[in-house]
């Protein structure tokens, strides 16, 4: 319950703070009794990427938010209409205040979805609402599943100029009978997630409010130029596989101010699996991640894998709050992945109670199928960690490479580490990695060894990546009939 409560007073916290989005209403009556009601907007400005010429409110296609009726159809109407005006100036798609029940839609380029602060997108839990579609390529077979997978709630692809957001609405994906489904072994196919956008650009998704996903809440996914920022994501902490953000074969991605409860990793960096990832041979690379504040105790706040076969490379996280989570920065691959995970530069990171501060493993073995290629060795290489801090933690790190396939070139420098009371005996573990050390607390092991003071603070880049420079607009819905 205290974390619950953490999370709505960081939400609120954020959202006033961080990313205020003025909202104001013009009445359709003056009547002060009726002004008291939630207000159906017919005017507002929020910040997109993108501005939009045309506007329609889902209740002009016939939505009812009672929270009983199926608003399927009417997304899907509002949104084939709409696509009309991507060559005039595009179109933006209003969810007034109202418990919104529907099954799966897909969005159209040039185009905004927006949620009301009041408005809840309930994901119907009746499977007839949620396509079957074919498996990833990267992936060769569904995570849960061999075969296909449901389709995401919100879904796009081959889009471009894409905003999903609103001043913190929710989208609740209503995913404990799907959990109770992945654990009686009764699904037929692999769990829909929240929001999966595949092979399109310039995609925001922003200013939401996200709980209880049947899976993986955000996957963007073979696509470049993705902005994800103000999410506030919540799921009970032993709920399966509910990842929070996962950038996966993507560039110029940026993901920042962001609070995320997890029942695993909070973002978790991903490029294909096995045989199927190295072919399809697409990297996930120029990625940011800052202010993010993660609760994961059964996970990572940042995983590099554990489905890495197109690589992940150029990759900054910097300002990362950590608390009750099973690790900090976990690289996670093995033998038959391939791929390789590189240039990763990562500081100012706080951990408050944590397993492990930094956690490498070439153990994990879980493969798509047994077609892997067991002489397909990944490669682990320029792994920098600086000016970090941590207290009450079981373990420094475990670092396991793979036997004959060394990670190399790990840099540690300015580490505080504060042990548990009840922490293991020896605070680092190191097979199979080369790297050096400089001001880190506990002593590192020694295949780190340490510099002394003079050496250099290990590597962060000081250039931009192109996602910094995107710029943010003041755009304006102004309801009227098309």
């Amino acid at each position: 319950m205290e974390l619950w409560e953490y999370a709505r007073l960081r939400k609120t916290k954020v959202m006033e703070v961080i990313f205020p989005l003025v909202i104001f209403a013009v009445l359709l009556s003056s009547d002060v009794a009726e002004g008291r009601k939630a207000r159906v907007l017919d005017y507002f400005h929020y910040s997109a990427m993108s501005c939009r010429a045309h506007s329609a409110s889902l209740t002009e296609f016939g939505g009812v938010g009672d929270g009983i009726t199926s608003n399927t159809k009417a997304f899907q109407a509002a949104i084939e209409h709409l696509s009309l005006y991507a060559d005039v100036g595009g179109s933006q798609l209003y969810v007034p205040p109202g418990k919104w029940l529907t099954g799966s839609f897909n969005l159209t380029s040039h185009f905004t979805l927006f949620l009301h602060q009041d408005a809840v997108l309930l994901a119907s839990q009746d499977e007839s609402e949620w396509p079957v579609i074919e498996p990833l390529p990267s992936y060769g077979r569904g995570r849960d599943t061999q075969g296909g997978r449901f389709i995401s709630l919100i879904f796009g692809t081959n889009l471009t100029d894409v905003v999903i957001t609103g001043d913190n609405g929710t989208i609740d994906g209503q995913g404990e009978i799907w959990w109770q489904k992945f654990h009686n072994g009764e699904l037929k196919y692999t769990r829909p997630y929240l929001i999966e956008i595949m092979y399109s650009e310039n995609i925001q998704i922003s200013s939401l409010t996200l709980v209880n996903s049947p899976s993986w809440n955000v996957h963007p996914i073979y696509s470049s130029n993705v902005l994800v920022q103000g999410i506030t994501i919540l799921a009970p902490v032993r709920s399966p596989n509910t990842d929070g953000i996962n950038p996966d074969s993507c560039t110029n991605i940026r993901i920042e101010d962001c609070y995320i409860v997890s029942g695993d990793d909070c973002v978790a960096v991903k490029s294909g699996w096995d045989e199927y990832g190295i072919a399809f041979g697409m990297p996930t690379k120029q990625l940011v991640i800052r202010r993010l504040t993660c609760i994961s105790p059964t996970s990572a706040v940042i995983a590099l894998g554990s489905e890495m076969s197109g690589g992940i490379e150029d990759v900054r996280a910097e300002d990362i709050l950590a608390i009750d989570s099973e690790s900090g920065v976990r690289i996670k691959t093995g033998v038959g992945r391939g791929g390789y995970v590189k240039n990763i530069y990562v500081k100012g990171f706080t951990m408050k109670t944590m397993k492990w501060a930094f956690w490498m493993t070439g153990n994990y073995g879980s493969h798509a199928d047994n077609n892997y290629d067991p002489n397909a060795f990944p490669v682990i290489q320029n792994i920098n960690y600086r000016d970090m801090i941590a207290e009450n933690v079981t373990m420094a790190a475990r670092l396991e490479g793979i036997a004959g396939d060394t990670f190399t070139g790990i840099c540690v420098s300015n580490v505080t580490i504060e042990l548990a009371t009840m922490s293991k005996k020896v605070p680092w573990t190191c097979t199979d990695v080369a790297g050096i050390s400089s001001g880190v607390v506990p002593e590192p092991c020694d295949l780190l060894p340490d510099q002394g003071p003079e050496m250099a603070a290990c590597n962060f880049p000081e250039d931009s990546l192109p996602i910094d420079n995107v710029q943010i607009q003041t755009c304006f819905y102004r309801r009227k009939h098309l």
